[in-house]
């Protein structure tokens, strides 16, 4: 298939993950939506074709939450493409029980850091044969509260969803750090981003209905889907961005807390996930 610049979306089924797509192939990519659900994913790239009046996308299946579809969908993906411009890991889950992913790992460190983890390591490749490889990493102002927990990671002690989701999200961003270390001297940038207040589907369960009646009532305060996901498609888009592990928000670098500056957790992080994936 010819086409021109290629960019994955995780979590493109909905939400911000649906806005930057549609915006995305808006802007001349071809777009592979990575969702976790076969009946949604193809409702969603329908959707974004009508949307963007353009048949520049495709769905391919991909659950974070289990490695095995994941390196499932690397091998799809790398039968019908040589090279990737934009990796966006906008995926994310938030859970009230201490829920595990298909390897046993807790819920939101499994999809949030070690799925996404996985996934872009392996996409490195086709990102450096790109003229220039972009990674946008989704994380969160909630990061501030978190903190690794590597003699307890998976939580299997004195669960709760703030520390649940803290310890994801500031995983995202000592991950940010990290790779842009590792990659320096390449043509790949990684930056992470905190997209605000969004009005999406995150933290309503789909089983239970829990949390549906709270973001009724606060979806007037919140921005958008398509505001939320401005910053991601600015660094995916913008020539003029060079810098590489970053945290922007509202499209500006953003000073990160002591806790996501940590050089060593970040490296003792990385080879945590390294064995907990099977990297190599």
């Amino acid at each position: 298939m010819a086409v021109s610049k290629i960019a994955i979306v995780t979590g493109a089924n909905t939400g911000m993950g649906f806005a930057t797509t549609v915006a995305l192939i808006k802007r001349g990519f071809f777009v592979i939506m990575a969702c976790r659900s076969n009946e949604r994913g193809l409702y969603a790239l329908q959707k974004a074709k009508d949307e963007s009046n353009s048949d520049q996308a495709d769905y391919i299946q991909c659950d974070l939450g289990s490695l095995q579809s994941i390196r499932d969908f690397i091998r799809e993906f790398r039968s019908r493409f040589d090279y990737l411009d934009v990796l966006i890991n906008n995926a994310g889950v938030v859970n009230t029980k201490r829920i595990e992913t298909t390897d046993g790992f807790e819920g939101m460190m499994g999809i949030n850091h070690l799925g996404h983890f996985l996934l872009t390591n392996l996409l490195l490749e086709p990102l450096q044969n790109a003229k220039q490889g972009r990674i946008v990493v989704v994380s969160s102002g909630a990061y501030k509260a978190g903190k690794i927990h590597l003699d307890n990671p998976h939580l299997h002690n004195q669960f709760s969803v703030i520390k649940g989701y803290g310890q994801s999200k500031l995983a995202n961003l000592l991950f940010t750090r990290e790779l842009a270390r590792r990659l320096q001297g390449t043509s790949i940038t990684v930056n992470a981003i905190h997209p605000g207040a969004v009005s999406t589907s995150l933290g309503v369960s789909r089983e239970t209905g829990f949390g549906s009646t709270i973001h009724k009532l606060l979806r007037p305060f919140f921005q958008t889907p398509a505001e939320g996901a401005d910053t991601a498609i600015y660094l995916a888009t913008d020539p003029n961005v060079t810098l590489s592990g970053a945290y922007y928000y509202k499209r500006n670098p953003t000073p990160l807390k002591k806790n996501a500056k940590d050089d060593e957790v970040a490296k003792r992080l990385w080879e945590w996930s390294e064995k907990e994936v099977h990297l190599k």
